[in-house]
């Protein structure tokens, strides 16, 4: 199976992670996984002031700091995922990603960096479950 996992450091992502790997026979290694996280972009004038390269750089950099504590963490588990990032709106993002690399499966976090915003889910899970077209696994 396909399965994207959606990420951004939040303690609903890690709830998320340790789910994942307490469940082997569900998502074991047997599985094709994608760490994704969706980085906000800077404001348009923010982004002209710096220079797209110090920009990408900025981008990279705060990508890094969500994805590799994962894919580490996986890694003690024996999955080893692709990473990926791109910047935007996470929740559209996201359902692009699963829909444009036809996942079989997204597993994501039920609240994000932003949940306070909603307190039964947060925006971002709202956003994806409003656009995906693949089914969504939410931990809590």
């Amino acid at each position: 199976m396909k399965i994207l996992l959606a990420v951004d450091g939040s303690p609903y992502s890690k709830k998320m992670l340790a789910y994942l790997t307490t469940h082997p026979e569900l998502f074991g290694t047997h599985n094709d996984f994608t760490c994704f996280t969706a980085v906000p972009g800077l404001p348009p004038r923010a982004r002209a002031a710096v220079g797209a390269d110090i920009a990408q750089g900025y981008y990279d950099d705060e990508a890094t700091k969500i994805i590799e504590p994962v894919a580490a963490f996986l890694a003690q588990h024996g999955i080893q995922p692709t990473l990926v990032h791109k910047v935007g709106h996470a929740g559209e993002l996201i359902a692009q990603e699963a829909t444009d690399g036809r996942y079989d499966m997204v597993v994501m976090g039920s609240h994000g960096h932003s949940a306070l915003g909603n307190l039964v889910m947060g925006s971002v899970t709202t956003q994806v479950l409003a656009h995906c077209t693949v089914p969504v696994l939410l931990v809590r």
